[in-house]
């Protein structure tokens, strides 16, 4: 029986966790949250008499111990994290730990910000005919990234971006795209703090990127959607073509 979940919570607005995340929440004897990415109200549906930690200040060690603490007590804990927990997480060293001690886990996903600010803008990642490729990636910063996985290259090949963890380096985000062939009046979405009650878009360009973020003073928690084929015309949908006969329509 699973008794250690890590938990998708979404990019922030608490109707953004899954029905499967809140009602696990809603279940769980310990509810650890990265207070420093994820609103407490992610975390209000917890019951009555669970106990609710804020990791941010905790280490890996003391995170571990409160997992490991009521597991053996036969309870059930949720370690609830930002957005998807697959991307740009820190679940694999937690779930080395509970595996070295034989205790089950499971992943539950979430909405990711890029999603979300997509949705937010009215923007779309694909194009019919234009763009049917996007990208999630980052600039190196403390944690370096493959030379083979530069952002440079990923812009040359003309496809939709989205641009984690970059904010402070959005000059270096516009250099590397201009580098990698990018019209300087390349649409560009950033989302600052998606999902949260302050949380907000700005559509702009590849050229006004930097200037853009650094006069709305926006230090942290920002992606930027990079969408070359925003302006295209593209191609119609096949989905709803006349001759399209197949039985699978959206």
């Amino acid at each position: 029986m699973t008794q250690v979940y890590f938990i998708g919570a979404g990019p922030g607005d608490p109707d953004l966790i899954t029905v499967k995340g809140r009602d696990l929440v809603a279940r769980a004897d310990l509810v650890l949250y990265a207070g420093s990415l994820v609103p407490p109200g992610v975390v209000a549906c917890a019951r009555p008499g669970a106990r609710v930690e804020d990791s941010a200040p905790l280490t890996l060690e003391q995170t571990h111990a409160l997992l490991m603490e009521t597991v053996r007590a036969g309870g059930l804990a949720v370690r609830v994290h930002t957005g998807d927990p697959s991307l740009y997480g820190a679940v694999a060293e937690q779930a080395a730990l509970l595996d070295a001690e034989g205790v089950p886990w499971e992943i539950v996903p979430g909405v990711t910000a890029a999603f979300a600010a997509a949705a937010l803008a009215g923007v779309g990642f694909t194009v019919p005919g234009a763009t049917q490729s996007l990208v999630i990636t980052r600039v190196a910063g403390r944690t370096p990234v493959p030379e083979a996985e530069a952002l440079r290259a990923f812009a040359a090949r003309g496809c939709s971006l989205a641009i984690y963890l970059s904010a402070a380096l959005a000059g270096e985000v516009r250099r590397e795209l201009l580098a990698g062939g990018l019209a300087p009046g390349t649409p560009v979405v950033a989302g600052h703090r998606v999902g949260w009650p302050d949380g907000a878009v700005l559509h702009t360009t590849v050229d006004g990127l930097a200037g853009a973020v650094a006069g709305r003073g926006w230090g942290g928690q920002v992606v930027f959607l990079v969408l070359p084929a925003q302006d295209r015309a593209g191609s119609p949908s096949r989905l709803y073509a006349p001759d399209f006969s197949h039985g699978r329509r959206g």
